[in-house]
């Protein structure tokens, strides 16, 4: 096949698949731009690792953001949370000198107890979500300033320190690189061709469309490039962050779940059309009271790794985390009508965030002019949504 006609069935590919590959291709552009601009800087192996290390917590957020927007939802509370949970951390380890182990057990739980509570009130109670997570992110805050009485409070045991801020152990022989990195990054790499060798199998399985081959072993050598780089990136400095591996296990799980799991299947279906959810059987309470609670879970440990990378409680913390995560959500393909979205999406919106933040602040763009930037960033991102539905409605 010819140069010219492999390259428009790629192109034919991404048109089919435009809510799927648009971002990904925004982001790789991004990189590129801010790789130019600051002459490499971008993609130093140090500024790589702080880029995930910075981006961490919202990461997390944007993974259970991701799902509450699936199904129908909206979450205004997840900062204020995420302050709220950072706080108590403070108190049981600094004041009362609780083991933390045990107070990151704690604080899981009351992320997934505030959770709970406010998917009680939208599942059974029927308050629209808007407003008890308006509500929540009021309270939360109020009683973050309570638990701290204005002050900032740390520092934090060295074990929760290395959550945030730690990378994983040197093993095996001398080399230039971070040698458990490697094998990571190569293990990651055998799984996500499998994994795409598998979809693509199912896919033809059920007489749905598939890429050309072609054009589906141009995808593989392109994921396993991008992945292998980044490999070496985190590999030439300390290796991979130890959160790094906490995302991944975040994004593989809750992956699963919504691709394979029975509640996955749940999720999508109430968000994308409740009333033929509800006559198939689906307990749409239950499953949005089951959001919200992972949400409150995940909101905590947010809240724990931000603490830790700052190794202090703050007040003031978690200020706006809620909306960035909401706009990682929407620039990752979720939908403003429920029903559409997924966990890598997610990820790669909060990615475009961060690698915005991080290229404007490496050029010495104002922030005023950043938050102009992420703004239009945003409203580019739905407005492309909207325009994809028309484009595939007619």
């Amino acid at each position: 096949m010819s140069t010219v006609g492999l390259a428009r069935l790629v192109l034919d590919g991404m048109r089919r698949n435009m809510r799927q590959y648009g971002m990904l291709f925004a982001l790789g552009l991004i990189v590129a731009l801010f790789a130019v601009w600051t002459d490499g800087d971008l993609l130093l192996p140090r500024n790589v690792s702080n880029l995930v290390l910075q981006n961490s917590y919202i990461l997390v957020l944007a993974v259970g953001m991701m799902l509450v927007i699936i199904s129908g939802h909206i979450d205004l509370s997840v900062g204020s949370l995420t302050a709220f949970v950072g706080a108590v951390a403070a108190v049981l380890m600094v004041e009362n000198s609780v083991s933390w182990p045990l107070a990151v057990l704690l604080c899981l739980l009351l992320g997934a107890a505030a959770g709970a509570l406010q998917g009680f009130f939208i599942a059974y109670v029927g308050i629209p979500s808007f407003i008890v997570t308006l509500a929540g992110m009021l309270l939360f805050r109020g009683l973050t300033e309570i638990f701290l009485q204005g002050q900032t409070l740390g520092p934090f045991p060295r074990g929760l320190q290395n959550i945030a801020n730690g990378f994983l152990p040197e093993v095996g022989p001398e080399t230039n690189y971070h040698n458990l990195t490697l094998l990571l990054g190569l293990g990651l790499i055998a799984v996500v061709v499998l994994q795409e060798i598998r979809d693509r199998r199912r896919q033809r399985e059920f007489a749905l469309e598939v890429l050309p081959t072609p054009a589906f072993v141009l995808k593989l050598v392109a994921l396993a490039a991008a992945v292998l780089v980044a490999t070496l990136l985190l590999a030439s400095y300390k290796g991979a962050p130890v959160v790094l591996l906490i995302l991944g296990v975040l994004v593989a799980g809750f992956g699963y779940v919504m691709r394979n799991a029975i509640i996955g299947r749940h999720i999508y279906a109430i968000g994308g059309n409740l009333p033929a959810a509800k006559l198939s059987g689906v307990k749409d309470r239950k499953v949005t009271f089951l959001v919200f609670l992972n949400m409150g879970m995940l909101a905590a440990l947010a809240g724990l790794v931000f603490a830790a990378r700052f190794n202090a409680a703050s007040p003031k913390a978690g200020v706006n985390f809620e909306l960035e995560a909401i706009a990682a959500s929407f620039i990752g393909g979720a939908s403003m009508s429920g029903g559409v979205g997924t966990v890598l999406g997610a990820i790669i919106g909060g990615l475009v965030l961060g690698v915005l933040n991080n290229g404007m602040n490496l050029v010495g763009i104002g922030t005023d002019w950043q938050q102009v930037i992420k703004g239009a960033v945003l409203l580019v991102a739905v407005g492309f949504d909207v325009w994809n539905k028309r484009r595939v409605g007619s």
